[in-house]
């Protein structure tokens, strides 16, 4: 096959990324533009092929989540399955042409474009709909840099990040192949500046009510989560709190019942944002390797160890999500088919403006005991007299394991990853995904990232 030029290209060609093969065809933004853009419904239509991107399983689809657990499992999970891919990254011997790492790229990429060609043509959208169209496409290319810069640059807690490279930014639709598209890796602290440019825009247009799409409470919530990555504590704690604030005044709430937040159809009233998953559109890769073939999924390839499970305390009712099948455990969070995966819950906004208060040394919203007590007493367990950062920070790994954040709180709080006797720095080279060989090939311009000989 030819060779591609998916930095800024993603949609003007089909690429292969997942671990079958299966062709990616290009999406809506990859047709002659004056029809597809000429148009409030067409801007509109194109508007949900990015969401349509950055549902699929590279991405917020399971596989973002995935990649942060193996990378981040400290002998507290085994990756078990067949798969190559995901086996990298948990072994930290990550190849520059692992397909799951070049289809995430592509898929962000894509997303980014569409995004890209919906913001150049608002000038066609209703103009009572024209800041929710804009706010939208700034979430998700706020959204897929994030993730991007997350796993395919070295941390913002880790060395000079005006001089760390980061990933390419890309703010213009590309329609045509020119010397413009090889484009070079802007630094670390450029991605995270367009990044939050991006999201604090899209909080300031979006609507706290607009279905199950991005809503100004889900920015919020992402922002926090940037700011976090920055050790930007206050502002990480008031977006926290934005977020709870206009979140819980529109009926969102921690579920009485742990389990009763995971394996839904609807999203939950703990659930900030999720990709909706059903029999038309079955993509959910956390259920594929988590679960069991009696649910529908594959072998169990990822077992939880004893050493996680070893963590909680005796009454705890989140040790209720773990059964022993298939000669290990498993977690029963991504057991069943066809039910939404969370991308972001109620409960680590409650997480988050706790550890930030105590880091700043505030009380914005709740103390931090407040906080902490409160995610505490859904789960069974007593109330706290006092909190220290280490028991908040235990709390948010046993609240939100196993959903996408062990590696990304790792290399924010400057820890260390353990697999069998050798222990990974948060900085490690090899905590880090290469930057597709693919695209190395294509664009002479790009830099290959320490340790992955280029």
């Amino acid at each position: 096959m030819k060779k591609y030029i998916i930095t800024g290209l993603i949609g003007l060609t089909a690429v292969f990324s997942s671990c079958d093969d299966q062709l990616f065809i290009s999406p809506q933004q990859s047709i002659d533009q004056s029809l597809a853009l000429n148009s409030d419904a067409n801007v509109k239509s194109v508007l949900l092929g990015a969401y349509a991107e950055m549902r699929s399983t590279s991405l917020y689809g399971g596989r973002l989540q995935l990649y942060s657990e193996m990378l981040g499992a400290n002998n507290e999970v085994r990756w078990e399955g067949t798969f190559n891919q995901p086996r990298e990254m948990f072994n930290k011997q990550i190849f520059v042409n692992n397909s799951f790492v070049e289809g995430t790229w592509a898929a962000a990429y894509r997303a980014i474009n569409v995004a890209n060609n919906v913001l150049s043509a608002l000038d066609v959208v209703n103009e009572s709909d024209r800041g929710r169209v804009e706010g939208e496409a700034l979430f998700i290319r706020g959204s897929m840099y994030f993730e991007l810069i997350k796993l395919y640059a070295q941390p913002y807690t880790s060395g000079n990040v005006s001089s760390n490279l980061g990933v390419p930014l890309v703010l213009q639709p590309t329609r045509q192949i020119d010397e413009e598209s090889f484009v070079s890796r802007n630094t670390v602290e450029e991605v995270y500046q367009q990044i939050l440019n991006d999201l604090n825009r899209a909080e300031s247009l979006l609507p706290a009510v607009n279905s199950f799409l991005a809503r100004n409470y889900v920015v919020s919530a992402q922002l926090s989560r940037v700011y976090l990555q920055m050790e930007r504590f206050g502002d990480a704690r008031d977006a926290a709190n934005r977020a709870i604030n206009t979140a819980t005044t529109n009926g969102k709430s921690l579920v009485p019942v742990f389990m009763n937040a995971f394996n839904t159809d609807n999203d939950s009233q703990e659930d900030l944002f999720t990709i909706q998953v059903n029999t038309q559109d079955p993509a959910n890769d956390m259920f594929l390797f988590y679960s069991l073939p009696q649910f529908g999924a594959r072998g169990g390839d990822v077992a939880i160890l004893s050493q996680h499970i070893a963590q909680y305390e005796a009454d705890d009712d989140r040790l209720d999500q773990f059964f022993f099948d298939a000669g290990e455990e498993r977690t029963a969070k991504w057991r069943d088919q066809f039910k939404n995966v969370k991308v972001m819950r109620l409960a680590e906004l409650y997480l988050t403006r706790a550890e930030a208060n105590l880091r700043a040394s505030t009380t914005t919203g709740a103390t931090p005991l407040e906080d902490i007590n409160r995610v505490r007493a859904r789960v069974g367990l007593p109330a706290l007299t006092t909190v220290t950062l280490e028991q908040i920070l235990r709390e948010r790994k046993l609240e939100l394991a196993h959903e996408g954040h062990a590696i990304h709180d790792v290399k924010r709080t400057r820890g260390s990853v353990t697999e069998g006797n050798t222990t990974y720095q948060f900085n490690d080279p090899r905590m880090v995904f290469p930057i597709p060989q693919r695209e190395m090939d294509a664009n002479p311009n790009l830099v290959q990232n320490q340790g992955y000989g280029g």
